[in-house]
């Protein structure tokens, strides 16, 4: 179990290597760009899916099923939030640093499956949506930035949905799953971070 669990993360380290799959500001600004930017980033899939299989794990405890929507539509409006404040010129610290302890944080999250209240659950995710979304914005530039921004919210959403699904099946079938899934993220993140 163990080898495998060692092969497994090195798979995750050896797909990170070029983790930040961000932007050459000419050749993007479109719809379709934004839709599939997210997708080519280890940083960013990891942290996205790892949303939606905390949400899960969250709404797993009684009277907290709202987890399922508000943890993953907090983090999609605050990174909006980022991004258009990118695009305004405001300026934000530390933003890879950031999203690399997105990755790391929200793996860890997951493994050691920390079901706190929603609110500050959301809260949380905010933190992180927010260095997600300045990064797209500052990197994109004026220049079709609000066709991009609608694709890269809907597939943000999309991979929140994805770690939804997984999350949910695996509590049901093998909660474990998902720990272990929220430990391998956690390594990812720490191999995009010594990388």
């Amino acid at each position: 179990m163990l080898k495998r669990l060692t092969l497994t993360a090195a798979a995750f380290a050896a797909a990170a290597a070029p983790a930040f799959a961000h932007l050459d500001p000419l050749a993007h600004g479109s719809f379709a760009a934004g839709l599939s930017h997210p997708l080519f980033g280890a940083d960013h899939v990891l942290a996205m899916v790892a949303v939606g299989l905390w949400a899960a794990q969250i709404a797993s405890v009684p009277g907290r099923r709202a987890a399922l929507v508000i943890v993953p539509a907090t983090f999609v409006a605050t990174m909006a939030l980022g991004f258009a404040l990118a695009l305004v010129g405001v300026q934000l610290p530390f933003v890879e640093p950031g999203i690399l302890a997105s990755v790391i944080g929200l793996g860890l999250l997951v493994a050691m499956a920390v079901r706190l209240p929603v609110a500050i659950s959301a809260a949380i995710v905010a933190v992180f949506a927010l260095f997600h979304g300045h990064a797209h914005g500052a990197e994109l530039g004026a220049a079709g930035a609000w066709k991009f921004g609608v694709g890269f919210v809907i597939a943000t959403a999309f991979l929140h949905a994805a770690g939804i699904v997984v999350g949910l099946a695996a509590g049901r079938a093998a909660p474990v799953l998902t720990r272990i899934a929220g430990g391998l993220t956690a390594l990812a993140g720490l191999s995009l971070a010594f990388g």
